[in-house]
């Protein structure tokens, strides 16, 4: 293993940036933080991420780090490593991000979605290992996945492939952001788990709601797994969703691994056990003994590895 070379993961977030230098043996042997900063634009963010790797190498025998890869939110071209008018870093907007990086460190660099990325890890070092194809989903204020097919990351005519969280699971449901109703995002993403029980509480236990100083979808989770019975209501809901949409990728993929990161994966069994009864009852008897619903293994870790395996990579490491 110690002929692979050292690498650096990059997750760039719209308020936090996390670096990992990864050793041959595939372990984050140095993690930072840093802030994103977004409003001072690309070129001041690039100048700190250069910051953070120039301080890896210190730590590196020799002080060779062979490549870099960093995923963001998208949408974005992997490709050409732009990105287009993502919501959280609105400068970023047709900006060469990956070539200002490269330029700047002087070392190849590939760009990610940050779904797949995290698809990516989990998938050679976490749940997936061993696995020839699996689906993985991120779920917290939004829900992106990312499919991964006999080894092969499915992309798509333009990269969106893996809009699981727009699926339509109740054509009569909420209206989403994205203009359609009843989208899973609508019943499973962090924001719309907090405001579902906000609104039952409201109605039913005004009392508990004035004890609250905020309702989260954290709070919800927390509150279901202690046995309230709004909160499971609330979860019970979500988990049929998921379920649903689960079902409608195995009938589409006959895929039977699905795993989940994100915030609101900490869920835990109370999110995936509904979600687990539903998807046989929407799938073929055939199919649905077969589906296996699995939290991830990597959590946070996933993105910084599924970068460092693409930066192997691109240097014919792996």
């Amino acid at each position: 293993m110690d002929n692979k070379p050292w690498v650096v993961g990059v997750d760039l977030g719209g308020t936090k940036i996390e670096l990992g230098l990864v050793d041959p043996d595939n372990r984050i042997v140095r993690r930072k933080r840093i802030p994103t900063l977004a409003d001072e634009g690309p070129q001041p963010a690039v100048e700190r991420m250069a910051a953070v790797v120039d301080e890896f190498r210190s730590l590196v025998p020799g002080g060779q780090i062979a490549a870099l890869g960093i995923c963001c939110p998208g949408p974005l071209d992997h490709i050409a490593g732009v990105l287009f008018n993502p919501v959280n870093l609105p400068r970023f907007d047709r900006v060469p991000l990956r070539q200002m990086i490269s330029d700047r460190l002087g070392m190849p660099v590939c760009m990610e979605h940050d779904a797949k990325a995290a698809a990516l890890g989990e998938f050679y070092y976490g749940a997936g290992r061993d696995e020839k194809s699996m689906v993985y989903t991120v779920i917290g204020t939004g829900v992106g996945a990312a499919i991964i097919m006999d080894g092969q990351l499915l992309r798509g005519v333009k990269n969106y492939a893996g809009e699981v969280g727009h699926f339509t699971v109740d054509r009569h449901g909420e209206l989403c952001v994205c203009g359609s109703h009843g989208c899973l995002e609508t019943f499973i993403s962090g924001p719309w788990l907090a405001r579902r029980y906000q609104r039952l509480l409201e109605v039913v236990a005004p009392q508990k709601l004035a004890a609250v100083e905020r309702v989260t979808g954290e709070l919800c989770a927390t509150h279901a797994r202690q046995g309230e019975p709004l909160a499971l209501q609330v979860m019970n809901s979500a988990g049929e969703a998921l379920g649903i949409a689960v079902a409608i990728l195995a009938m589409t993929l006959d895929i039977e691994l699905y795993v989940f990161g994100g915030s609101v994966s900490k869920c835990g069994d109370v999110l995936l056990d509904p979600a687990r009864r539903t998807a046989p009852q929407y799938s073929f008897r055939t199919v649905g003994p077969r589906l296996r619903l699995a939290v991830s293994e990597l959590g946070d870790e996933g993105p910084l590895l599924g970068c460092g395996w693409l930066a192997r990579e691109l240097v014919g490491g792996n």
